[in-house]
């Protein structure tokens, strides 16, 4: 299995955010993106292998039939051990099981210097994410976006290397702090606007995945953003992982823009982002619930009664894994859902209450005796 390692601090441009590894101490819920993300978040990029790298938490999703026990045992390695030499032998094991349709491994960064595994599994009768067929057009993009693109990519990977890349989304599409990288996503801005239509159409049409990644990526830097919000919000269905998830880092920084002038009249729909804390897939859950956490800022009772119809046992699933920044967004999701105010929601995880403020929040109602 390859791992890719990437810090990035991402900032909503009304508050910079202090890192705190152990987040004991949160000074605003709203300013919760700072975590972890694994490379290809940002965009298609290449892996950096590391070798022999050990595991340092194992956790699971979409496990609601079967023990953990069992699961382990199948697993047949635990904390402590590298990872696995064969991620597809390992999900051919746990599809063999009675209940298990598809498994997925994913591993991120980090815990302890080691990596954090999920095992996301689909049992029989779950909710299934359906995927857009592949498009089989001839689009592609121009000599100079796929450059560009891949000069990023490299900008990127360097960065990285050097530590944390802060990332900021108040004008609605991602500038990094890093020079090198932010020289590139000023001339994004100029390519998304002299080649709007060949984006979309790329994005829509392509048979390329490649081309289809970047086209999601590249187009957040249109001009107006209303204008590409229909075309990324289809992309959420594509069939590949990069493009879906540059798509989705694309609309979340619309999101923050839209959240942060109302004015504009950017409107982002949370559909397919509740749709997608179901998918298979970790990045696609991740992704999906850092951007629903913007798009629920301001408690619109609509996507709250959504959320809370249809996604509940997932998020309360994300918010007790083990990895606090990965778990945080769930965790603000359910207080928002249960109508819990920001302050106190703030202030169970802060002190350390997360087990019991979500067993308080999703304890059964006794039902009254005749």
């Amino acid at each position: 299995m390859v791992l890719t390692l990437a810090s990035v601090a991402i900032h909503d441009g009304r508050k910079k955010l202090q890192p705190n590894a152990s987040l004991k101490r949160l000074n605003d819920l709203r300013d919760f993106f700072c975590l972890l993300v694994i490379c290809a978040a940002v965009a298609a990029a290449q892996p950096v292998a590391i070798s022999g790298p050990r595991i340092g938490i194992i956790d699971f999703y979409g496990r609601h039939k079967l023990g953990e026990d069992l699961l382990r045992k199948t697993l047949g390695f635990r904390e402590g051990d590298p990872l696995p030499k064969s991620k597809g032998d390992t999900e051919e094991a746990l599809e063999l099981m009675k209940e298990v349709v598809a498994a997925r491994l994913e591993a991120a960064c980090c815990e302890g210097g080691k990596a954090i595994l999920y095992v996301g599994l689909e049992e029989k009768g779950a909710p299934h994410f359906n995927y857009n067929a592949p498009p089989i057009g001839e689009a592609r993009l121009s000599e100079e976006i796929h450059l560009q693109y891949g000069a990023f990519l490299a900008a990127v990977q360097k960065a990285i290397r050097s530590g944390p890349v802060n990332e900021h989304l108040a004008d609605g599409h991602s500038l990094m702090e890093n020079p090198e990288a932010y020289a590139i996503q000023m001339k994004f801005l100029d390519l998304a606007r002299e080649n709007l239509q060949q984006l979309r159409d790329v994005l829509r049409e392509s048979g390329s995945e490649e081309h289809r990644a970047i086209a999601a990526y590249v187009i957040g830097y249109a001009p107006k953003k209303a204008d590409v919000v229909n075309d990324l919000q289809s992309a959420l269905r594509d069939p590949d992982d990069t493009v879906r998830n540059n798509a989705m880092r694309a609309l979340g920084a619309i999101a923050v823009l839209a959240a942060k002038d109302p004015s504009k009249n950017i409107q982002v729909s949370p559909t397919w982002f509740i749709e997608a804390l179901d998918s298979l897939v970790w990045q696609d859950k991740s992704t999906a619930a850092i951007t629903l956490v913007t798009l629920t800022e301001g408690r619109p009772a609509r996507v709250l009664e959504h959320l809370k119809e249809r996604a509940v046992p997932t998020l309360a699933e994300m918010a007790r894994w083990k990895h606090l920044p990965h778990a945080l967004p769930a965790f603000i999701l359910i207080g928002r859902v249960y109508g819990v105010p920001e302050p106190e929601i703030q202030k169970a995880w802060s002190e350390g209450r997360r087990e019991a403020f979500l067993d308080g929040l999703l304890k059964p109602v006794p039902t009254k005796k005749k």
